[in-house]
């Protein structure tokens, strides 16, 4: 038995090659549609894995409130200088209502351009505590971050970000230098490692560049700089009172997030009647992403599917095409007493094995999609430079991530749609009657 089905598989090839760019062309549809279903999973894996990077990064156990400049509809009619935000006592009142809270952190931004000697670098002063660092994971490079007697006391000192440290100081070591803002000094005792800037998340969360930040106890900030926001425009000027610009709120426990959540804002809902607050909260952003992500990967899957199809239409042509060729030579083969199984098969074994071939390359080529999307990305880079920058982030940064359920599905796929599409071509060149088939020219 084992022999007569090693005959039959060496009988299939042979036919196989007396056609070579035929049989090459055929699983050359198998190797696209198997390649299109591991690249597409991977592209759509990789996107999706940065996106939920942006979001755990903000937290799955935290609860973010952000400071929103009421419309200007909402505005109009106001004079001078008009509050809106959070304020220190809304911090005050979330630390002593919400149970559930395990840490609260204030943070206050402004922007403002920092100087060292005759080198200048326009970012934003962030007023914070030392928990800061560890909520948006920023990691220390020379010195240290804010401590809690740098809050206590209001100590002149700051932190700065790698890019505005390289900027102000490019040959110098700026720990125990003294940076200017406007007109109040900061002594350096830290340096942060470079973090890659965060997009937009929802409506209330702007995406946040940490490269050009300055990071100062927030008391000094509220103790030298105050509350008073003025913009001056062509003579004129326009003041704001913000307190705060964010109250990150962490909680002990996932369970608790969308609960907190929900006592958070109907606290700040009754203090708060111009909708001059918004909450983001990143654990059911994360179950949107996910949610998100699946769909998508169902959709890619679905496109390389279709692929996949047209392979399948391709070996039932070619397959059909064949089996008109060699009518004479089933004809004859029934003649010396092979039976309509035997005809089965070896159509069948021919299929299977244009499948295999297709199937195995097309693995081999869906392996290789994240050196390729890189060599494409990179050459994109140096050809069309402009159209790079403009593209977002994720799409720049995204590496493909191959999924490991991918390989054996695509290749399990391309073998079943041999058969399948292989199954009419065989029974159909079964079904022959011999004697027409022996009178065939």
């Amino acid at each position: 038995m084992s022999f007569f089905l090693l005959r039959t598989w060496q009988l299939g090839a042979k036919s196989l090659l007396l056609h070579p760019m035929r049989s090459l062309l055929t699983v050359l549809g198998i190797f696209i549609g198997v390649a299109s279903v591991i690249w597409l999973l991977a592209i759509g894996e990789g996107i999706g894995r940065e996106a939920r990077k942006q979001i755990e990064d903000l937290g799955a156990t935290n609860i973010i409130v952000r400071s929103i400049k009421p419309p200007s509809e909402v505005l109009e009619g106001a004079t001078g200088l008009v509050p809106y935000g959070i304020t220190r006592a809304d911090f005050e009142r979330l630390t002593a209502t919400v149970p559930t809270l395990e840490q609260i952190l204030p943070i206050r931004e402004l922007r403002r351009r920092f100087g060292y000697a005759d080198r200048m670098v326009d970012g934003r002063l962030v007023g914070c505590t030392p928990e800061y660092a560890a909520v948006t994971r920023l990691v220390v490079d020379r010195g240290r971050f804010l401590t809690d007697a740098d809050v206590g006391e209001k100590q002149n000192c700051c932190v700065l970000a790698a890019e505005t440290a390289a900027r102000l100081f490019p040959l110098e070591n700026p720990i125990g230098r003294a940076i200017h803002v406007e007109e109040s000094y900061y002594v350096v005792v830290g340096v942060m490692k470079p973090k890659n800037p965060t997009a937009a998340i929802g409506g209330s969360f702007a995406g946040q560049d940490f490269s050009n930040d300055v990071y100062i106890p927030i008391s000094t900030l509220w103790n030298r700089i105050g509350d008073f926001v003025i913009t001056r425009r062509s003579g004129s000027f326009e003041g704001e009172v913000v307190e705060l610009s964010q109250v990150t709120l962490r909680v002990a426990k996932t369970e608790d997030v969308v609960e907190t959540a929900d006592l958070v804002k109907e606290t700040l809902n009754r203090y708060h009647r111009t909708k001059d607050t918004g909450i983001t909260v990143p654990l059911e952003l994360l179950e949107q992403a996910r949610t998100t992500q699946l769909m998508f990967i169902i959709f890619m899957g679905l496109i390389a599917a279709i692929s996949l199809l047209v392979g399948g239409i391709g070996i039932m042509n070619i397959m059909l095409a064949t089996v008109t060729e060699r009518t004479r030579e089933i004809g004859i083969r029934r003649a010396l007493g092979a039976k309509r199984a035997d005809i089965i098969r070896q159509f069948l074994v021919e299929t299977v094995a244009l499948s295999i071939v297709g199937g195995v390359t097309g693995v081999l080529g869906g392996l290789t999609c994240s050196p390729v999307m890189r060599q494409i990305r990179d050459g994109l880079a140096k050809a069309m430079p402009n159209v790079m920058s403009q593209l977002p982030d994720v799409i720049k940064t995204m590496e493909p991530n191959v999924v490991p359920w991918s390989i054996p599905l695509a290749f399990s796929i391309s073998v079943t749609i041999g058969v399948i599409f292989g199954i009419y071509p065989a029974m159909r060149a079964a079904a022959m009657d011999p004697i027409e088939a022996l009178r065939h020219e």
